[in-house]
């Protein structure tokens, strides 16, 4: 594998800490009511050290570390350069539902009505996760959350319709730069058209989103009796938005804090892996931010085979545990799944879309391009 830029020899120190982190954020949430009940100021710690380790050994200087921090307070805010990010969509579209929820609501009511709760599962989660790639999977992941919180339904039900689409918005946002930040920063490190995910992707994202949609339509099946249409009052009052939209924000600044910790892991081991042993590595994305993996491993150095390899480990793995992407943030946080919650799901249904790939690119070598 072709080398991405040099950071010069791997620093013992930085290493040492880095695994430690990464070992504290895999396992600490799943031992600690108190942890897992504060993810967010967690994570921000975490992302902290790693940063400050990178410092004090020499790998980042103290402009970079005040760029660094000047992006961890502006990525929540901003997507692509707009005036506009996560934390402002959170805050209005929680206000959007909270003054005009009924007509959406009575909408969402006939649409099951009429069709049938295991079918609507199938076409919303289907057409969320193929049009996450056009609105954006920020808008995306709050109607999710939304729609989910306003469905009468056992909280095991809900738990399991958030994390399959959620792994379908997150599979299927990445087909174009406007999805989500690791399809924007593919795009642009490779100097590639506007519809080359689209092509590279699509032929296996596709079919991905409507095969998790049939699953999850499948599953849900039997709490079909158990729905009792949607809620008729909104249950979210004005403080508890803005308290959401306070954790979200702090959510987004610690990942990326936390992932741009981790490039000098990446490139110091990762990037010279072969493509297998780099796939199964990304499934760090579980927890690090895969917009910041795409960056630090990413480039015209890797060959498309390569390029398609590691972009759908990385898409596949966010879907396991809640900080791997922003619908599952965003959904945990409106739907207050916890961390065992959702990887009680989260991981087995992700290691198996993550051998049913691995088989069909790596195993059977099936290469196609749009």
């Amino acid at each position: 594998m072709a080398q991405p830029p040099e950071l010069g020899e791997p620093v013992l120190g930085v290493t040492l800490t880095l695994l430690a982190i990464l070992l504290a954020v895999l396992f600490l949430p799943f031992f600690s009511r108190k942890i897992e009940e504060n993810l967010e100021p967690f994570f921000l710690v975490m992302g902290i050290i790693g940063v400050a380790a990178n410092y004090h050994f020499g790998i980042i200087n103290g402009e970079e570390l005040r760029d660094l921090a000047a992006r961890a307070v502006k990525t929540p805010l901003s997507v692509s350069g707009l005036p506009i990010g996560i934390t402002q969509v959170v805050f209005i579209f929680g206000l959007l539902f909270l003054y005009y929820h009924k007509p959406i609501y009575n909408l969402i009511n006939r649409l099951i009505n009429k069709v049938g709760f295991t079918l609507f599962t199938f076409i919303f989660i289907t057409v969320l996760g193929l049009i996450s790639s056009i609105i954006s999977v920020i808008v995306t992941a709050v109607i999710l959350a939304e729609i989910v919180a306003a469905i009468n339904m056992p909280r095991e039900a809900k738990i399991k319709f958030t994390v399959y689409a959620a792994f379908a918005v997150g599979l299927g946002a990445a087909l174009t730069p406007v999805g989500e930040p690791l399809a924007t920063i593919a795009v642009s490190k490779l100097g590639a058209p506007f519809d080359y995910l689209l092509r590279l992707l699509g032929v296996y994202i596709v079919p991905g989103v409507i095969a998790v949609a049939a699953y999850a339509a499948y599953t849900l099946k039997k709490y079909s009796r158990d729905i009792q249409g949607v809620s008729a009052v909104y249950e979210e009052t004005i403080r508890e938005i803005i308290d959401r939209t306070i954790r979200v924000f702090v959510f987004v600044a610690a990942l990326e804090l936390l992932g741009h910790s981790f490039t000098p892991m990446v490139v110091w081991y990762f990037s010279k892996l072969p493509p297998e042993g780099l796939y199964w590595l990304n499934t760090i994305s579980a927890v690090v931010d895969n917009a910041t993996l795409t960056a630090a491993e990413i480039g015209p150095f890797l060959s498309e085979e390569q390029i398609r390899s590691a972009l759908l480990s990385l898409l596949i793995s966010g879907g396991m545990l809640i900080p791997g992407n922003i619908p599952n943030i965003v959904a945990a946080g409106r739907l207050k799944i916890t961390m065992k919650e959702w990887a009680r799901l989260g991981v087995p249904f992700g290691v198996v879309l993550l051998i049913i790939y691995f088989v069909i690119v790596e195993v059977l070598g099936i290469h196609i391009t749009l």
